[in-house]
């Protein structure tokens, strides 16, 4: 578990986060069906969520996938996720993929996850380089990218299809581990 300050943590997915995953996927729909989509199908109802969960929690143990939860300390809320994913084990490099609640968007809650959880993983993964893939239009997640000292490299043509929509053109930001 990680303090991102004192409201707030980071954990790794476990077993018992199914029903409040549920309730804030069901909550954020909206917000989570243009770029999290198979997230959102996954979790529209509690036994949808505790598939999910299961999964994702061995992923976790396989060094698969990494998803954490971003709760509140005090009400225990979960506020936001956190995937490191599209892991490359021998070019020793991950994906974020972050999503927030709406009642905790612009409160810069992301920037110090994604700014933690790099640390995390420059460290304990012992990943050498970390990617952000965005849309220029997602101007909160191109903030997170950039506050985190991440640095446009290039843009990626027709690289993601949204639901019901065409490719769309995405925007790589990278950051490298400085230790090595």
């Amino acid at each position: 578990m990680l303090n991102l300050d004192s409201l707030y943590t980071i954990t790794p997915i476990k077993l018992n986060d199914a029903w409040p995953l549920c309730n804030f996927i069901v909550a954020n729909e909206d917000r989570l069906k243009r770029y999290f989509p198979k997230t959102l199908e996954q979790n529209l109802t509690p036994d949808l969520s505790n598939i999910f969960v299961e999964k994702k929690v061995k992923q976790f143990q396989l060094k698969e996938e990494f998803l954490f939860t971003i709760k509140h300390i005090e009400t225990k809320d979960l506020v936001g996720l956190v995937y490191i994913k599209e892991l490359d084990w021998n070019k020793k490099q991950g994906e974020f993929a972050y999503c927030i609640g709406y009642p905790f968007k612009g409160k810069a809650i992301m920037t110090r996850a994604v700014n933690a959880l790099s640390e995390y993983a420059f460290s304990n993964l012992e990943l050498e380089t970390l990617q952000i893939i965005v849309h220029k239009s997602n101007t909160p997640s191109l903030a997170v990218a950039k506050n985190c000292n991440f640095s446009w490299i290039k843009t990626l043509h027709n690289e993601y299809t949204p639901p019901g929509e065409t490719s769309q053109n995405m925007e790589l930001y990278e950051l490298y581990d400085k230790i090595k």
